[in-house]
């Protein structure tokens, strides 16, 4: 029996649109497999939770089985416990601790006084030290050793110094250099006009002289018209003292309080008063900054 020549014709042009349309179909089929997507992390994640769980309750039915077991066979342990040849032994000692005799942490007391040994009616006992104790000082030593090795001897891990520095390298990278970042010195020149030196001697006449002076000769707080100085006496040093105070010193921080023209003003007043030699002044403090530069009184 033949068929007819017309469905040969639309067999064949089935089977090669099926072929035609394989490769489309296989990166169709493969394209899940090798896109990765989240929705297979977040199934490892909880598979390995769910492990954890798992492991976390075996070993507590374990401990609870093992409790149970070491109850309801007291007596029997006990009794085996008693016996002379096991209660002396390292074994026995452990035993001990499952029915109530510690003595393989609290050692035994013999209360045998030393001949000769006696101070104000203080006898001295032949005891020796606590087993907690030198077990103690066993795993010290054990630390020390392993401590010395890892960071001296292999020079695997940091000090404290060189990781004071690492935590301060990290910390000044999320810290934003900008205007109110104390580390980040500002780069002003000094104001000479008097209408600036003018307003600085009221800002500081205002706000600075109850712990400096009238004249900067220093009352609570340093001199000011000496060459010394605790935080530098450039003008950029000088304005950062005051903008950010120091913490622990008794100098407040003026940002928020003046603007940043004011503390231009009070900083520039401030380097002016170098030199002028008030009476009364206080003794100098701190160290001669040769960045500073005197500025002409113009007040």
């Amino acid at each position: 029996m033949s068929l007819p020549r017309r469905t040969l014709y639309g067999a064949s042009a089935g089977v090669l649109a099926l072929l035609g349309s394989y490769p489309v179909l296989a990166q169709t089929a493969e394209a899940p497999a090798t896109a990765p997507t989240s929705g297979a992390s977040d199934s490892k994640m909880l598979l390995f939770w769910f492990l954890v769980s798992t492991l976390a309750l075996v070993v507590l039915l374990g401990l609870l089985l093992v409790t149970a077991l070491v109850v309801k066979l007291r007596p029997q342990l006990r009794r085996v416990y008693d016996m002379p040849t096991v209660r002396h032994s390292w074994s026995g000692k452990v035993l001990g601790l499952l029915v109530g005799d510690p003595v393989l942490v609290t050692g035994t007391v013999r209360d045998e006084v030393i001949a000769n040994h006696d101070y104000d009616g203080i006898h001295e006992f032949d005891n020796d030290l606590p087993p907690w104790w030198k077990y103690g000082f066993v795993v010290s030593i054990i630390f020390a050793v392993a401590y010395f090795t890892y960071f001296h001897v292999a020079e695997a891990g940091q000090l404290s110094h060189a990781e004071y520095e690492t935590e301060m390298q990290q910390a000044a990278l999320l810290v934003s250099a900008g205007s109110d970042d104390p580390n980040q010195l500002t780069t002003y020149q000094a104001l000479l006009a008097p209408a600036d030196l003018g307003e600085g001697k009221t800002i500081f006449t205002q706000n600075c002289a109850a712990c400096h002076g009238a004249s900067g000769e220093g009352k609570v707080g340093p001199n000011l018209t000496d060459d010394y100085w605790l935080h530098g006496g450039e003008i950029n040093h000088v304005y950062r003292t005051v903008k950010f105070g120091v913490q622990g010193k008794g100098m407040i921080a003026w940002k928020g309080k003046l603007s940043a023209k004011q503390l231009l003003q009070v900083s520039s007043y401030v380097v002016s008063l170098q030199g002028t030699n008030p009476p009364n002044a206080k003794e100098p403090q701190g160290e001669i900054d040769p960045t500073a530069k005197k500025l002409a009184p113009n007040r």
